[in-house]
């Protein structure tokens, strides 16, 4: 059953509507990669425009977080806890919008031979995600379900750590690919993983606020 109740639970019901509006945020990213690397462009900057509306969004649900919480919620030695963990899980859609400006103002190359990978890098970088989201919806539930999502985000963080890291070498040794389509992915592969590695980051935030609260 839940911990809080009162003002604490319109937090977290405030919480799970960011958690959902970054999870879109990172969907429409997904969907706008794979487009693009079929070769429809127009379609892709399309999706780049829901990737951005998507995580204006978010961003607005975070500063809603923000608000409440110094309107009370909570006891003040938490609130920062609260504050820091809606900004953390805030950056995993920054990242994704960041990666979606880079491809699309840009333009490079599809790498066909790497097309697979990255979408596993994809799709190993949402699965991050996933975990620290239930992470933060069991905080409100049972910190010790909270804590297991938070080593399984760190787990699947490092899964998508090591495709990262073998794609750049592919690419790089890569004789195919052209230098300036190699400057661009890297930076767009990076960004990718840079979604797992933001939400590794929520993830030491909630088994923080997870031990505090198991004390």
């Amino acid at each position: 059953m839940p911990i809080f109740g009162g003002k604490e639970s319109n937090v977290f019901e405030a919480i799970n509507r960011h958690l959902e509006m970054v999870g879109l945020t990172l969907e429409k990213f997904k969907e706008m990669i794979t487009v693009y690397l079929e070769g429809n462009f127009e379609k892709a900057e399309e999706l780049m425009r829901e990737v951005e509306r998507y995580e204006r969004e978010a961003d607005t649900l975070r500063r809603e977080i923000e608000t409440m919480l110094y309107q009370g919620a909570f006891l003040p030695a938490n609130r920062g806890d609260y504050v820091r963990l809606s900004e953390l899980i805030d950056n995993t859609a920054d990242a994704a919008e960041s990666a979606a400006h880079v491809l699309i103002l840009a333009k490079p190359k599809i790498p066909k031979e790497l097309k697979e990978e990255i979408m596993q890098l994809v799709e190993a970088s949402l699965k991050t995600y996933d975990y620290v989201r239930k992470a933060v919806e069991m905080l409100n539930e049972d910190v010790n379900e909270a804590l297991e999502y938070a080593k399984k985000t760190e787990e699947q963080e490092e899964n998508a750590d090591k495709l990262e890291y073998d794609i750049l070498k592919k690419m790089f040794e890569s004789e195919k690919i052209t230098t300036y389509a190699k400057l661009i992915w890297n930076q767009v592969i990076t960004k990718i993983g840079d979604i797992a590695d933001r939400a590794e980051d929520a993830s030491d935030q909630v088994m923080l606020m997870a031990i505090k609260r198991r004390g």
